[in-house]
């Protein structure tokens, strides 16, 4: 499937997005009964909503500490819950950790009639 051909997913209503609340969602790309699904997260950067996957670089593990929750305790990088990654919200750049110089995955976002939609990563 080219990239082309990724269908977009609606994930939430734009207006649902409010700051410091994360957005989990679950890519339906990959409903493959043989893997595990990949899931994703969706936050407001400054005004501007930002997904990525949500899977760290160094092990391909999920990030979060518990639902909902991403980001250190000065909240502002996003950590991951396994090894402590740090990573810049905007650009997903890991700046501390094991996985230090990699970059979590961004998710192909848009707004569409007043519902905000990602596209799974090719």
């Amino acid at each position: 499937m080219t990239r082309a051909e990724v269908p977009w997913q609606t994930i939430a209503r734009a207006n649902d997005l409010v700051p410091g609340v994360f957005l989990e969602f679950r890519l339906k790309a990959d409903e493959d009964p043989d893997t595990l699904p990949r899931t994703g997260f969706l936050f407001l950067h400054g005004h501007r909503p930002k997904a990525y996957l949500n899977r760290c670089p160094h092990l391909g593990i999920e990030l979060n500490w518990m639902p909902g929750r991403f980001m250190d305790a000065d909240s502002l990088f996003i950590q991951c819950s396994t090894h402590g990654a740090l990573f810049k919200p905007g650009t997903g750049e890991c700046i501390a950790g094991p996985c230090q110089g990699d970059a979590l995955t961004p998710l192909e976002l848009r707004e569409h009639k007043g519902s905000l939609q990602v596209r799974a990563p090719g």
